[in-house]
This record gives C-alpha cells, structure tokens and sequence, in this order.
C-alpha cells in the first residue's frame, strides 16, 4: 500500500479545485426518502380522502376513505370507513367496509362491518363481524365486493286443472243392508253410548 502523507503548508499532489470538485461530486444533491419505512398515524389525526402507501401503516387515527398500504395495523381506537387493501391487516379496532388482503387478522376488540376477501383468515375469541367472508387465490386483483352465491333455481309446475268429475271420487254403491247388520248396527250404537258415559264420569 502505498500512502501519501501530506503535512502542513506543503501543496498536494492534485489541485485544490478537482479535489473539492471531486468530494462534491459523491455527495447527493437532495436526501431522497427511503422506501419502505413504516409510518405512524396517531389517534389524533382525522383524514377525510384516500390513504396510499408502499410501506407498513401503524393506523390509529380516523379515516374516512379508503386505505391502500402494503402491510396495516389498524388500532383498537382506529376508525375506517371505506375499503381496506393490503398484503396484510391486523384490525384490532371498527372497519367499516370491505376487507382485500392476502392475511387477515382479527383481534379480539376488532369489530368489522363489511365483506372480508382474504387468503388467509383468523379471527380471535370476542372479534365482532358482520358480514361476508370469501376464500381468494389472489384477493387483491379482485375487486372488493363479496358475491353472495345465487340461490339455486327453483322450477314451479302448474298441474291442468281437474274437472269436477274427475275430482269427486266415483261414490261405491249402497249394500243392501241385512238383518245380522242391523242387530250390528245396534250393538254399535249401545257400545258408543256407554263409552260416552264413561267419559261424562
């Protein structure tokens, strides 16, 4: 290795200016913001409008609109009202409205009003939800509506109406009635009549 040692008063090398020009050259003209930071909403801020971020999203304020963000965790004083898209959600306070995103994670003091697209769901013990939840490959090149599923078809037949003589069933004629059935016949009507009494005692 070989290094110049360069003392006090003694002029360098290289001229002064190319070295300035040089050291000014590496250094960047403006800070640009590295992608990928999370951000902090804080239960103070009230955002009226659409939320876009390519970075995680601590989301305690409240927000009427919709929120896009690559990973959010939604606050349990937080409030959505709009739709929800990311890679992942963590609801631990009110959404209300549809949910896209490939893991979803409802905690316990979550309370969800609104259809839920997801990959991956799961969902604490005294997590309230009101609405659809559908199973998706890809949730969000979907769009945010949950179909329901179509009842299934019904097919309603109407039977030819009936003629009165085919309704009324063709009566059998009267027997003659015998001697033997009479004393039947009485032998019925004594027996009714005692278990009528029986019943009045």
């Amino acid at each position: 290795m070989s290094a110049e040692l360069v003392e006090i008063g003694d002029t360098p090398n290289k001229k002064p200016s190319n070295s300035r020009a040089s050291m000014n050259a590496k250094k960047p003209s403006s800070p640009k913001p590295t992608p990928g930071m999370p951000s902090l909403i804080s239960a103070d801020v009230v955002i009226t409008g659409s939320v876009v971020a390519e970075s995680e999203i601590q989301f305690d304020g409240s927000l009427e609109g919709d929120i896009r963000a690559k990973g959010l965790v939604i606050g349990e004083h937080a409030t959505v009202k709009g739709e929800v898209v990311s890679e992942r959600v963590k609801v631990s306070g009110t959404v209300e409205g549809s949910i896209r995103a490939r893991q979803v994670e409802l905690a316990a003091s979550a309370n969800v009003k609104g259809d839920i697209l997801h990959k991956a769901l799961s969902i604490e013990t005294g997590a309230r939800f009101d609405g659809n939840c559908r199973h998706s490959d890809d949730p969000l090149a979907e769009s945010g509506r949950v179909k329901k599923p179509s009842p299934a078809p019904r097919v309603v037949t109407s039977a030819p109406e009936k003629s009165a003589s085919a309704e009324a069933p063709a009566e059998a004629p009267a027997e003659e009635s015998s001697g033997d059935e009479g004393k039947d016949g009485e032998k019925s009507g004594a027996f009714l009549s005692r278990i009528g009494k029986a019943e009045l005692r």
